[in-house]
């Protein structure tokens, strides 16, 4: 035994520092995850169906911090994915009420199946705090300041990518039309650019305390400010959807609330088509008789004869749905549209199942004119994965026998306007509306007002409804035209070019509503020159990382 004295210094076994070192880092892992999750926490609240939206402009400064510190390149890219795999997870549950409802699978299983294309999406948030990682590296924590151009070029990156925007950072204030004018100029992107720019500059100001970055980071908050608030304050209201002028359009919106589940029995397949033929005669009727009780008169009570004057544009909409129309090879359907058209000297826009040249179906938009002949057909271009296509190479064993039970949908080509005597619609269809280059398509080929037709049944009473709606929002505001959303279980709403929704139909009710229309003409920034501003950032983002990649290796060779 080692009687040796002490001489009053504590001996500390050679095992104890490493010990305590591990413990160190695995608290400091611990909790660099946890301020992740929480910022991951605070986003998910801005978005419906919790609409928080302030919380936005706060969300990312906990994730900012922690790239801030530096973690190494591993850990960045990956408390980023981990970011990434619980927002969305929080965010697009819904994508399981399907799988569950009809596809009949448990709990555990759908959610387990949701998390491959999760953890696909969550690479970009990913990429995101890695590239911010890199440059902070280089050029210490003022490189915060590029962090906004990184986050939507990698936003940019995933619609590329996957086909996928849904909730990026700047629909989260889709229903505040003073914060989203700048989507006018620069899209969704923008609106998302001012949000982690005011995260990015906080992060910073908490970071260095100094009065270097008190100057620097209130020249981008004032500017941040006014760039939001600015165009939101001189942008007035642009007039309501229940005045009629010489020249607008009286538009007819029905909400049917057909089922989402298989309909064989005939009896019942009929009774579904007179509910939609029952609103949209009703609806007709309001508006011969000036005699919606719960909103004010489309017309003064002197211009009674106007109601029915067949010089009116009329527009009678019916949305996406299960039902199935095959108007091309039914000619009872034919027949009774014809009819209905010629009676009440209305257009008719509805949804319809069409056969493409090639074999295989398109999901349609047919109009047909006061005539009651076909005037117009677009095909839906941007198709639903594993919905309406397999998104799988032929020569992959079994996608032959996946495509019958998806649908077989060939995806159009072609972007054709809807005519409604002098005015021209551009309809697009269901989830189209997450893309931003087929509004502006339409737009760019004359549109003066856009219809989204939709159907989102199939995924229940969930946050999905108002998320989709906000697309639509966005669409409207980028391209300074009112959109018309009229769907199957909702929500229907109209959509001014200020980006407020008006008028807006319970979900899962059916219901009907008259709106009047009024085209608009001017093109915005956005329509004209499409993702300029995010191409810019992209740009930005790869001077970025090159230059900082390129430092960092000289100073490597110097160092050797």
């Amino acid at each position: 035994m080692n009687d040796a004295p002490s001489l009053g210094v504590p001996v500390r076994s050679p095992w104890i520092a490493p010990t305590e070192a591990r413990d160190q880092s695995r608290h400091s892992a611990l909790g660099k995850v946890a301020v992740a999750l929480f910022s991951a926490i605070l986003l998910i609240f801005s978005f419906p169906n919790f609409d928080l939206w302030f919380l936005a402009w706060f969300s990312l400064v906990p994730l900012f911090l922690v790239m801030a510190r530096r973690p190494g390149g591993r850990s960045a890219f990956f408390l980023g994915w981990l970011w990434g795999v619980v927002f969305f997870y929080g965010s697009c549950y819904w994508l399981t009420y399907s799988m569950i409802r009809y596809g009949h699978l448990p709990g555990w299983l759908s959610y387990s199946l949701l998390f491959l294309p999760i953890a696909l999406v969550a690479i970009f948030p990913a990429l995101s705090c890695l590239v911010i990682f890199r440059v902070i590296r280089r050029w210490g924590t003022v490189a915060l300041l590029v962090a906004p151009f990184v986050w939507v070029a990698f936003e940019w990156a995933r619609l590329g990518v996957t086909g996928q925007l849904w909730n990026a950072i700047g629909y989260s204030q889709a229903y505040v039309p003073l914060m989203i004018q700048p989507a006018k100029w620069g899209g969704v992107y923008a609106v998302g650019f001012m949000i982690v720019t005011f995260n990015a500059v906080l992060a910073y100001l908490f970071v260095e305390r100094n009065k270097r970055s008190l100057t620097i980071s209130s020249i981008l908050l004032i500017a941040v400010l006014a760039v939001i608030l600015i165009p939101g304050l001189a942008s007035t209201g642009v007039g309501s959807p229940l005045t009629y002028t010489q020249g607008d359009m009286v538009v007819f919106a029905v909400q049917p609330n057909v089922p989402m589940e298989p309909v064989s029995d005939m009896a019942f397949s009929k009774a579904l088509l007179d509910r939609h033929v029952a609103l949209s005669l009703d609806s007709l009727q309001l508006w011969y008789h000036q005699a919606a009780a719960s909103r004010p008169t489309p017309l003064d009570s002197d211009s009674a004869e106007l109601d029915k004057d067949p010089a009116i544009p009329r527009l009678v909409i019916w949305p996406e749905s299960p039902m199935n129309f095959v108007y091309g090879n039914d000619r009872q359907l034919r027949e009774l549209l014809a009819d209905f058209a010629i009676t009440n000297h209305t257009s008719i826009l509805f949804n319809s199942l069409e056969s493409a040249p090639e074999g295989g179906s398109y999901n349609s938009a047919l109009l047909l004119n006061e005539q009651g002949q076909l005037s117009a057909q677009y095909d839906k271009i941007r198709l639903m994965p594993f919905g309406e296509y397999v998104p799988l190479p032929r020569w992959i064993p079994g996608s032959n026998a996946i495509a019958p039970l998806v649908g077989g949908f060939v995806a159009g080509t072609k972007y054709p306007l809807m005519p409604v005597r002098e005015i021209r619609a551009g309809v697009f269809i269901c989830f189209e509306s997450a893309f931003p280059d087929i509004a502006r398509a339409f737009t760019n080929e004359g549109a003066g007002v856009l219809i989204n037709i939709s159907n989102d049944g199939y995924l229940g009473p969930t946050p999905v409804m108002r998320q989709h709606l906000a697309n639509a929002i966005f669409r409207a505001v980028e391209n300074n035209r009112p959109v018309l959303r009229v769907t199957n279980t909702g929500l229907t709403a109209y959509i001014n070019s200020r980006g407020e929704v008006e008028d807006i139909a319970p979900g899962f009710q059916a219901a009907a509503r008259i709106w009047i229309v009024r085209r608009e003409e001017d093109r915005t920034f956005y329509t004209r020159y499409g993702e300029v501003f995010v191409t810019f950032c992209a740009v930005v983002t790869l001077i970025a990382l090159a230059l900082a990649e390129s430092q960092m290796r000289k100073k490597k060779f110097a160092s050797i």
